[in-house]
């Protein structure tokens, strides 16, 4: 299909040139339509994005020409143009002829106004994938006539019902490769939604189109007379924006802003999430439930008599209550629910696996709170969507797992409001997102357990033993002298009176975690009980000393967060990998060496040196004993070995 590229005929619309207000104008009032385009490799997407730009007019004259250059120098289309290089921006993409990232082009029509997202077909940037359609309102999945249904478009067809998205565009792509085809065209809807009717996939229309060709992207065509549904540009034009149906929902709003500009306001700002909201409305602001009604709503433009959800305001309340970032202001008629544990659904996002009780940071919205995977229920294999047994997650994997949150939060099903009920995790070390989540619903367990109060404070009991208590971690090398150490200060304490207990490795692997192994996923659940213990004897006073290995920082930090300002002190028993292989005492180096013995650290396994201790022993140049002398020093220096209501709740050294 030859196209017309004459400037005089292909050119947009002329109300652009003439008054560029005007044409604002006229889109502003626009509905916004998000969709992605998915599918496996080569099977069209960027094609169909370029050709979608192209038939709406959005490529300009210089875009144009840029275009036929590059389809010459890079293209795959022969002398044609080739549309995939409007989107395909990376030059490894351009190389390749595949694409990697994800890609976002605005274009608009008549009628309504679209943002794509053009994701990545290759298996591997299933992660990319996710993070296109985490916004998306509809998905046009992208289906090669030659090649019919394969397992990365059922991936890619199980994540588009994984993340909520309500309405699908089946594709048939390349049908003038196929002679257009009818028989072929019904077979592959046919095998599709064989598939999509096990997920529960009803909103599905199957289009047959050539996007090189253009046949009923925007226009029917006429190789196609035994097709009469719409085009593609007519479905995208007329289906319902999600949008419309978050405004029927419960009104939520997560704040984004405290806005106090002086010491006459006080507003919060933040999207609408969903529902609607007027002045007057009584309201709750979760997860502290304290209530109040809306006074006004202001913009920029000035106050809003009513706002709908996905629009960004701020919201005056008429008492003064206590409500910060994080926070959900919610209809007091349908509140969110709060809870601290949840069952989800998991989408693993970085090389590292997912370990259960390793400690992350999960944002929701505006809030932060820290998070540990308590339980992978099991994995799913998204193309026969088999349950399989998992104890970690690996890239790309999707998993339902239980969470567990530090405090309790505000939330909604992801099903029922997204913006409440999605989240990422992320890495606590490195603050690199590593996963990304839907909440189902909140676990029984999180509703029937509470805190009970207590008369004796740990404050209480440190004062009757005449002492401040604290968490003394000593980590390294198995070799280095952590036993040996931990063991000289406890005797040098209870020497002094001081009541302690020492939390020995091997010893706790005898009874508390006897059913653990040495595998990465086995160490941080260790450490993980492990610092829960130490917490417990913390609170009844004591000085307590770790003597483990506790190979990773992140649960290291985990160890020191549970406890209170002042009362955990890291101290790295520093000793060179060969001299602790030198002494050997257990004889553990050299079945590790000689392959007896696996995931031994130091070895075969990392270990992770503390950046920051409080106290490094050199146990390459001093002895044990002056090692115990220096953290007893420490101690005494800091006031932890003398009862003084100054120090009784933290401190430091």
């Amino acid at each position: 299909m030859a196209l017309d590229t004459n400037p005089s005929v292909y050119r947009p619309s002329d109300l652009i040139a003439a008054d560029i207000d005007a044409y604002l104008t006229a889109h502003q009032n626009k509905s916004l339509l998000r969709f992605i385009t998915c599918g496996s490799v080569d099977d069209g997407k960027s094609t169909l994005i370029g050709r979608l730009l192209y038939d709406s007019k959005m490529i300009f004259e210089d875009q144009l020409a840029q275009l036929e250059a590059d389809s010459k120098r890079v293209g795959t289309q022969g002398s044609a143009i080739d549309f995939a290089l409007l989107v395909d921006g990376l030059a490894a993409e351009r190389e390749q002829g595949i694409t990697i990232d994800v890609a976002y082009r605005f274009f608009a029509t008549d009628r309504r106004k679209f943002i794509v997202a053009d994701t990545p077909g290759h298996e591997q940037y299933t992660r990319n994938m996710v993070t296109g359609a985490s916004t998306a309102d509809l998905a046009v999945i992208l289906i090669d006539a030659r090649k019919g249904v394969l397992t990365q478009t059922r991936r890619h067809r199980f994540l588009v019902h994984l993340m909520g998205i309500r309405h699908v565009v089946l594709a048939v792509n390349k049908m003038d490769l196929v002679g257009y085809d009818q028989g072929r065209f019904d077979e592959i809807v046919a095998d599709y939604s064989a598939f999509a009717g096990r997920l529960g996939m009803a909103d599905v229309v199957a289009i047959p189109i050539s996007g090189v060709a253009g046949d009923n992207i925007a226009s029917a065509s006429p190789n196609t007379p035994w097709y009469s549904g719409p085009t593609l540009m007519e479905h995208l034009e007329t289906v319902e924006v999600d949008a419309d149906r978050l405004q029927s929902q419960p009104f939520r709003m997560p704040v984004q802003w405290v806005n106090r500009p002086d010491l006459d306001f006080r507003g919060f700002a933040g999207l609408i999430a969903s529902g609607t909201v007027r002045p007057g409305d009584a309201i709750r602001v979760e997860p502290s439930g304290r209530a109040s009604t809306i006074a006004r709503i202001v913009t920029q433009g000035g106050d809003l008599d009513v706002a709908v959800a996905g629009q960004s305001v701020t919201l005056t309340l008429a008492d003064e209550v206590d409500c910060s970032r994080g926070d959900v202001i919610a209809g007091v008629a349908s509140p969110p629910q709060v809870a601290d544990q949840f069952e989800t659904t998991l989408v693993w996002m970085a090389d590292e696996p997912l370990l259960p009780g390793r400690s992350y940071w999960l944002k929701i919205g505006a809030q932060r709170v820290a998070a540990q995977v308590t339980e992978i229920k099991h994995r799913i294999h998204p193309d026969s969507l088999e349950q399989l047994a998992a104890r970690e997650l690996a890239l790309n994997e999707i998993a339902v797992a239980n969470l567990s949150l530090d405090r309790p939060i505000a939330f909604d099903p992801y099903t029922d409001v997204p913006d409440t009920g999605g989240f990422i995790l992320i890495d606590r070390m490195t603050n690199a997102t590593v996963g990304a989540g839907m909440i189902r619903f909140a676990l029984r367990r999180s509703q029937n357990l509470h805190w009970q109060a207590l008369d004796v404070s740990k404050a209480t009991r440190s004062s009757d033993l005449g002492q401040k208590p604290a968490v003394i971690w000593l980590t390294g090398l198995s070799g280095a002298g952590k036993s040996t150490i931990a063991n000289l200060v406890e005797k040098r304490l209870r020497a002094e009176g001081k009541h302690t207990y020492l939390l020995d490795g091997d010893n706790v692997r005898h009874g508390l975690n006897r059913d653990l192994g040495f595998t990465d996923a086995d160490r941080v659940e260790n450490i993980r009980r492990v610092a829960e213990v130490a917490k417990l004897m913390l609170d009844a006073g004591l000085i307590v000393l770790t003597a483990f290995i506790s190979p990773f920082r992140s649960e290291r930090r985990v160890a020191r967060d549970l406890m209170g300002p002042g009362e955990f002190f890291e101290v790295h028993v520093d000793t060179p990998l060969a001299e602790a292989e030198r002494r050997d005492v257990k004889g553990l180096y050299a079945k590790a060496r000689a392959g007896r013995l696996a995931n031994f650290t130091g070895i075969d396994s990392p270990y992770e040196a503390p950046e920051h201790p409080e106290i490094v022993v050199d146990t390459a140049s001093m002895t044990a004993e002056a090692a115990a002398e220096m953290i007893v020093d420490r101690l005494r220096d800091g006031g932890y070995l003398r009862a003084d209501p100054l120090f009784s709740e933290g401190g430091g050294v």
